[in-house]
């Protein structure tokens, strides 16, 4: 790995050429580039410094992968399929259970340390809406300990890693990808050409008001993808995770991983009593993510929550050794809020946590965009209308690799960088200097619309007065106090096309499906019955596909 030190030309521009150009160093971004180095120089540029930022590093509870012999491929893409509710593409779920094996292989092969059994084998814990016990963890810091794997493993590539640089837009020559366009955080431009790009930029559910989300997990991606020409599929499709740390107000919507319902954590109403039997008799608590964040939300709706505006859930009857050896990132996080989850239970509320749709993609990661490629959570068609808990750490193993090695076969092209078009970009820039609202006051009004309007239980009627609202905040023009507040000033104008985006899907999908609920249409099928595909949007074309299209 070499971290490249930026100089500047007398514009304040650097301009880099490379064969593949990875932006984003979660999970997925970090697999793509260690993959496409093989095949020529790789450029990583992270918002952050690689291995600190992203959702990879913050994920605790697991990796779903088939590793015993009486779990098997085909149940794992049954259980994939029926919680995706038949939204997903069936190809890319192959590809994903068949291959989080082989990619979890490499994880232990480069030093990652997970837990074991008594016979050494990897130890796997039942996660929610799963037959099986197929999630392999490492305590509950599983996504840190891949991420700190793979960070070893790309200090010992070629990768040339450019930190606390941010990509604001892709450069296209006619119709095909070739670089991008990025500023470093005193608003000077980078220019990078490339023979092809993967976008691995992670989520973006930080439009919400609350939400599991990193600080840079506000979906810049979908953005830049949108612009560039490329389609997206399913972008009302947003998981919201059951359970959300509820206080204090600063750590409102911290993840409380499935990990803690997976050892045999009880969700109580106010009153101490189980709820999830009348919601999911069989399953209870590890029902599906949307099953369960829809339960919690009705107990607070209907009056049988916390005084804090949650429910509890429940470990202390586990005892302290099992909190201590298998929960201890929990154990301390509630400890420093006061809270010992050994003898008390935790308040914990639904919480924005992972967008399903993105950017279509083929099984080589390809998007519909000539030169450009996609992996993780940026990408539509893995996880249909509801993600299984530990199928998303997988997926940034096998289909980072999957598009890094095919970015990396791209042939060499001529890498010219468009003038008009980075002229463009350079106008908007300076336009932010002249600009008439602090970007944080538009942050906020946006994030309270969608919560409010966007949320667990939708309507067209509330979903019409979102968009509303969203056209209004993107006529406001952020203010940047001097260069160094424009990648502040453009993640806003990002957020609110990724946000209308997710209205727009919601509006067109008249149907309850997963993690989309449209409480003002009744849904006369199930899901595997559904009329309906993907919902589609590009700058050409938008609508949702009928099943006979599909």
């Amino acid at each position: 790995m070499v971290s490249e030190n930026l100089e500047y030309n007398d514009n304040n521009r650097k301009v880099i050429s490379c064969h593949v150009l990875v932006i984003g160093s979660g999970g997925s971004g970090t697999r793509a580039a260690i993959e496409a180095s093989q095949s020529g120089e790789t450029i990583l540029v992270t918002r952050t410094i690689a291995g600190k930022g992203g959702c990879t590093t913050m994920a605790e509870g697991g990796y779903n992968a088939v590793m015993k012999e009486d779990d098997s491929c085909p149940l794992h893409e049954e259980d994939t399929l029926k919680g995706g509710a038949y939204l997903n593409d069936p190809k890319l779920v192959d590809i994903l259970v068949n291959e989080s094996p082989e990619r979890m292989n490499d994880l232990v092969k480069w030093g990652a340390v997970f837990d074991v059994t008594p016979e050494r084998e990897i130890a796997q814990r039942p996660f929610g809406g799963q037959r099986f016990p197929r999630t392999c963890y490492a305590g509950d810091r599983t996504g840190h300990e891949i991420m700190m794997t793979l960070i070893e493993r790309l200090r010992s590539s070629d990768v040339t890693v450019l930190a606390e640089v941010t990509v604001i837009e892709l450069l296209k020559a006619g119709d095909i990808v070739c670089g991008a366009a990025a500023i470093d955080i005193k608003g000077n431009l980078v220019i990078i050409e490339a023979d092809a790009v993967v976008l691995a930029t992670g989520g973006g559910t930080q439009v919400y008001d609350i939400s599991t989300n990193c600080a840079t997990g506000n979906g810049q991606g979908f953005a830049m993808g949108y612009r560039a020409g490329a389609e997206l599929i399913d972008m009302e499709m947003v998981q919201f995770h059951p359970t959300g740390a509820v206080h204090p107000y600063d750590a409102r919507g911290r993840l409380i991983t499935e990990a803690v319902r997976g050892e045999g954590g009880l969700l109580k109403d106010s009153e101490g009593r189980r709820f999830m039997e009348k919601y999911d008799p069989v399953r209870m608590e590890l029902s599906t993510r949307d099953v369960v964040s829809r339960a919690i939300a009705t107990e607070i709706l209907e009056g049988r929550g916390t005084d804090k505006g949650g429910v509890y859930l429940d470990v202390s009857h586990l005892g302290d050794k099992e909190i201590e050896e298998k929960l201890p990132v929990m154990l301390e996080q509630f400890l420093l809020s006061g809270v010992d989850i050994r003898k008390e239970p935790m308040e914990v509320a639904p919480t924005a946590h992972h967008i399903m749709g993105g950017l279509r993609i083929t099984p080589e990661c390809r998007t519909t965009v000539k030169g450009l490629f996609a992996c993780g959570e940026v990408t539509g068609g893995v996880h249909g209308a509801n993600r299984l808990g530990g199928n998303a750490l997988a997926d940034t193993q096998v289909f980072g690799r999957r598009a890094g090695f095919y970015a990396g076969s791209e042939p060499e092209m001529e890498k010219v960088a468009d003038e008009h078009q980075i002229g463009i970009i350079r106008q908007k820039l300076d336009s932010y200097l002249s600009g008439d609202t602090n970007p944080a006051e538009i942050k906020k009004r946006l994030k309270r619309v969608m919560w409010d309007d966007a949320g667990i239980f939708r309507t067209g009627e509330k979903l019409k007065l979102a968009l509303r609202e969203i056209a209004e905040l993107k006529k406001l023009k952020p203010k940047a106090a001097d260069s160094g507040s424009f990648i502040d000033c453009w993640t806003i104008q990002d957020m609110l096309e990724v946000a209308e985006l997710i209205v727009k899907g919601a509006i067109m999908r008249e149907e309850s499906r997963g993690a989309h609920v449209r409480a003002d249409i009744e849904t006369a099928w199930n899901a595997d019955k559904s009329p309906f595909g993907h919902t589609f949007q590009s700058i050409s074309r938008s609508g949702i596909e009928k099943k006979e299209d599909c």
